[in-house]
């Protein structure tokens, strides 16, 4: 099974490149308190569909470029027809 991610869609700015933030969640061990934090990947997107904003899924592929080893498998939430608030 390939690995899997799911998160938003920071830059869209790439030809056929997006790039994706995809948080997580951990307990500190002493603390007990839950810690944010996130990670950005790189991912094909072959008909440029992915608009910023977007929940999408990543999957591992094979490398692609230097930095590029995920591609989209799935647009979960668009953010089409949206209007952006101020």
């Amino acid at each position: 099974m390939r690995q899997n991610f799911i998160g938003m869609v920071v830059s869209n700015a790439m030809q056929k490149t997006i790039k994706v933030k995809v948080t997580s969640q951990k307990l500190h061990p002493i603390v007990r308190k839950t810690i944010k934090s996130h990670k950005n990947y790189l991912a094909h997107d072959e008909n440029q569909a992915c608009q910023l904003g977007d929940i999408v899924r990543i999957e591992a592929c094979r490398p692609l470029s230097k930095n590029k080893h995920f591609s989209v498998a799935e647009i979960i939430r668009s953010t089409k027809g949206l209007t952006p608030t101020a």
